[in-house]
């Protein structure tokens, strides 16, 4: 499975992954996990709003246990984040066959449509969209950085934009939903552990900062007559680096846009997008609330004008104590628990059903990034403890 998903959506001078919604390499990664679903012989179905679900056992009979993740990447994004959860479903099932398993309750493998946000701003669109977070007329905004709209990629791939919405009915044949996913962090390499289990996901969100200036040539214009949005967005980036630094968060600056982009011209706006986690929604709220400030002081100085929008916001989630408990249970007590700073597609599900995650061990903790890893044998260990779970949870 790892063999033939790999290549997909590769790009040869990075040799990152490019798996934006909606493109051919999503169309690619989609087929695959049709390939997969239907060679097992499970009922394979998208659902209104493009997530993909493998069904073995009749999912309207409710109470289903589920697990699966993502296949979409960040730019240039690893080949763990997300494909490992998916990879590793498919092997749990396999492994539960030949451990001759008896399934008592309805079981599905997903794989949940853009999960990242890397093409249209905002991060796991297919789950919000079913949980109702995201409502219709929201995602129909929604625009890529070449102006496609989400209703114009969803056509062109064969979809119906108009379908899409919340999907409670489906959600509510959902019994528990396991997601097991590569760590973004080191904890499991400092405590020697192979797997862990989410504790809770920090609030989280990402705002747009849009600072306006006046383009000027770089080679005429007087330093004292310049109106320069770039000093501003400079001195904004340092900023979230220190306020995040004094609170123990996370703050960045990973996306910029500049008109008119020109080396000889003065910019007249650069657009800069902050992404900020914390631990608690207090200590989030100071940084973001700092930076913003940090950021008016210095473009009033910079006769710069400034606008905020915050694009997507997702409070704190604390995964429920007796599906965590369970799971903890059904892995011999062995698996510590562990918060984490990224949102995932369980942490949106898990205001409308029972959810937990699965973590395996990332020896250097890279992730969003070419250079993220797995061990082997550790990913073999994060298959076994699916399947150890979902045995637990679906054939008892």
């Amino acid at each position: 499975m790892w063999t033939r998903l790999a290549p997909i959506g590769r790009e040869p001078g990075t040799h990152g992954y490019r798996r934006y919604a909606w493109t051919g390499a999503d169309a690619d990664c989609r087929a695959w996990f049709r390939e997969q679903a239907e060679a097992r012989g499970l009922v394979h179905e998208t659902d209104r709003n493009g997530n993909q679900w493998a069904w073995q056992g009749d999912p309207t009979a409710g109470d289903a246990v589920v697990t699966g993740s993502h296949l979409d990447s960040v730019p240039d994004g690893g080949a763990f984040d997300g494909p490992l959860g998916v990879v590793s479903a498919f092997a749990a099932l396999d492994e539960l066959r030949r451990r001759g398993a008896e399934f008592t309750k309805p079981f599905a493998i997903t794989n949940f449509g853009d999960e990242e946000g890397a093409r249209f701003g905002l991060a796991c669109v297919g789950s919000r969209l079913a949980a109702g977070q995201l409502t219709k007329e929201q995602a129909h905004e929604l625009r890529d950085g070449d102006g496609v709209s989400l209703p114009q990629a969803m056509e062109a791939a064969g979809y119906d934009p108009d379908a899409i919405g919340p999907d409670p009915e489906r959600l509510s044949l959902i019994g528990a939903f396991v997601e097991l996913h590569v760590e973004q962090g080191r904890a499991l390499d400092l405590s020697g552990d192979p797997v862990g289990i989410a504790s809770a996901i920090w609030p989280h969100g990402r705002w747009r900062f849009d600072f306006r200036g006046e383009a000027n040539h770089a080679g005429t214009t007087r330093l004292a007559d310049r109106r320069d949005p770039m000093l501003s967005y400079a001195e904004t980036v340092l900023a979230a680096r220190r306020e995040a630094e004094l609170a123990g968060a996370v703050a960045t600056f990973g996306k910029v846009a500049v008109e008119p982009n020109g080396v000889n011209a003065i910019p007249s706006l650069v657009r800069g997008w902050l992404d900020s986690r914390a631990a608690d929604q207090a200590t989030l709220d100071k940084v973001v609330a700092s930076v913003e400030q940090a950021a008016k002081d210095r473009a009033q100085r910079d006769g710069v004008d400034l606008a905020v929008v915050r694009e997507s916001f997702t409070p704190v989630v604390e995964f429920g104590h007796a599906l965590r408990d369970e799971i903890g249970a059904l892995l011999g007590g062995r698996a510590p628990l562990l918060g984490t700073g990224a949102g995932h597609d369980a942490g949106i599900l898990s205001g409308s059903i029972p959810t937990a995650m699965l973590f395996v061990r990332n020896p250097t903790g890279v992730s969003h990034s070419p250079a993220e890893h797995a061990a082997e044998d550790d990913c073999v260990a994060g298959v076994l403890a699916l399947a150890d779970v979902l045995e637990g949870l679906a054939c008892r």
